[in-house]
């Protein structure tokens, strides 16, 4: 199965990337929830993107952050190595895309619960 990380995370129930853990997890995708919200999801604390803190192995970055609250993360996130990073819709972003991309990290604009409903995540 393929680590996930989330940014944007939030305790927040009516957020989608509440949903993007709830479901992930669901599907059974390791997770990591991370974002500046405090709490948990579904067991999982959620990791201070502020902090910048090394995760290891990640397959997946998943996004749910707007454009302009991703650009301070964006070299801190490409360091993570990650295989892919999926834009979720509102997180769509050209420059990061690009810059992803020149490090050899694969970029989908899609929805990240949609893709895992029509098992093609």
């Amino acid at each position: 199965m393929k680590k996930t990380l989330i940014v944007g995370a939030s305790p927040n129930r009516t957020r989608f990337a509440y949903l993007a853990v709830t479901m992930l997890l669901e599907y059974g995708h390791p997770i990591v929830p991370i974002g500046i919200k405090r709490g948990e999801i579904a067991g999982h604390g959620i990791v201070d993107i502020r902090e910048r803190p090394i995760i290891q192995n990640i397959d997946t970055i998943t996004l749910y952050l707007n454009p302009q609250n991703q650009e301070r993360w964006h070299d801190y996130l490409i360091s993570l190595k990650p295989a892919r990073i999926i834009f979720n819709p509102g997180t769509e972003n050209n420059k990061f895309a690009l810059k992803a991309q020149s490090a050899e990290i694969e970029t989908i604009e899609a929805c990240t619960l949609v893709m895992l409903r029509a098992d093609t995540y």
